[in-house]
C-alpha cells in the first residue's frame, strides 16, 4: 500500500526538516511505502542546502507556490494535485509544525488495514495551547454543533483512501475548508485518540482574526442547516417573546441575523473555478527522492 504524506507549509523550513526525520524513524517498522508531499506555500525563507535526511521514505518532493493561498486552500490544492499526478493508496495530511504527532501515524495504519475504504480522523482528546485557545476551541465546537448539528473534533491530520479523495478533488468545500467536507461527503469515519503536540520552533502564524475565521468557515459549509435553526429559533423566539419585546429582548435576533449573514459570506469561498485551477499557482516542483 502507498501512502502520501501531504504537508504544507510556509516559511518552516526548521520545523518540517525535523518533522521528515521524525516520520521517516517512526515508519521504520510499518510495511507500507510511504512518500511525502511538501506543498510550499510561496514561502520567503529560503529552503537550507541538502536539509534533508533520511532511509525509509521513498520519495520526497516539494511543490513550490507563486502565490501564497493560505494553508487550507494548501492542502487543498496538494490533494488535488496528488489525485491527478500521483500513483497512491491513502492521504495522509498533517501540519508541518511539529503539532500533528508522526508517532501517530501508526494509529492511522492500524484502523486503515481494518477498513481500508472508510477515512480515518485524528480526534483530539488533549490540547498543548493556552487556557484562552482551549476555552475558544471549546465555543467553536459548541457553536458549530448548535448552529450545522455537526460535532467537528479533527483537523487535517486524518488518513482518506482513494476512493474519498476522488470524491473530495470534485466537492467544492474542499477549497474551503478540509475537515467540515470530509464530514459533508462520508458518512462513516472511523478515527484515533490524538494529542495534538509542541511545536517544533516558533510560536504559530495563526492570528486570532484568522482563527474566527477558519471556525465560521467550517459552519459555512453546511450553511443551509444554519439557515433553517436559525429561522426556527427566531419562530420559536418569537413566539415567546411576543408580548415583550424592545429594543433589549430582539437583540438575540439581530445577532443571529448577523451571524447568518457572515456563513453566507464565507460560504462564497467554495468556489469550484478556483479549486479547478488551482495546480496553476505551482511555479515548480523540486524533487529531493525520488522512489
Amino acid at each position: 500500500m502507498k501512502v502520501k504524506i501531504l504537508i504544507p507549509i510556509y516559511n518552516d523550513w526548521n520545523s518540517v526538516k525535523r518533522l521528515v526525520d521524525n516520520i521517516d524513524k517512526v515508519i521504520n517498522d510499518i510495511d507500507y511505502k510511504f512518500s511525502i508531499i511538501i506543498v510550499n506555500d510561496a514561502s520567503t525563507q529560503k529552503k537550507p542546502e541538502n536539509c534533508f535526511n533520511f532511509k525509509n521514505l521513498k520519495s520526497v518532493k516539494i511543490i513550490n507556490m507563486f502565490e501564497n493561498r493560505g494553508h487550507g486552500r494548501c492542502n487543498a490544492a496538494g490533494l488535488k494535485y496528488i489525485y491527478e499526478n500521483e500513483d497512491f493508496d491513502f492521504i495522509l495530511p498533517m501540519d508541518g509544525d511539529g503539532e500533528d504527532r508522526p508517532e501517530e501515524i501508526i494509529q492511522f495504519i492500524e484502523k486503515i488495514k481494518n477498513k481500508p475504504e472508510t477515512p480515518v480522523v485524528g480526534e483530539r482528546v488533549k490540547r498543548s495551547e493556552s487556557n484562552l485557545f482551549k476555552f475558544c476551541y471549546v465555543v467553536h465546537k459548541i457553536l458549530t454543533f448548535v448552529s450545522t448539528g455537526k460535532l467537528i473534533k479533527f483537523g487535517h491530520f486524518s488518513c482518506i483512501p482513494k476512493s474519498i479523495v476522488k470524491i473530495m478533488v470534485n466537492e467544492k468545500a474542499t477549497w474551503n475548508c478540509y475537515s467540515a467536507s470530509l464530514v459533508k461527503i462520508t458518512k462513516e469515519r472511523n478515527s484515533i485518540p490524538s494529542t495534538r503536540g509542541k511545536r517544533y520552533f516558533d510560536l504559530s502564524k495563526m492570528s486570532f482574526y484568522n482563527l474566527i475565521i477558519h471556525s465560521l468557515s467550517i459552519i459555512s459549509v453546511f450553511k443551509a442547516n444554519v439557515h433553517i435553526r436559525s429561522l426556527g429559533f427566531i419562530i420559536l423566539y418569537s413566539l415567546i417573546m411576543q408580548n415583550n419585546f424592545s429594543i433589549i429582548t430582539s437583540f438575540p435576533i439581530v445577532l443571529i441575523i448577523i451571524f447568518n449573514i457572515l456563513i453566507l459570506k464565507l460560504s462564497q469561498r467554495e468556489n469550484m473555478n478556483e479549486y479547478d485551477k488551482c495546480l496553476e499557482n505551482i511555479s515548480d516542483i523540486e524533487i529531493v527522492k525520488n522512489d
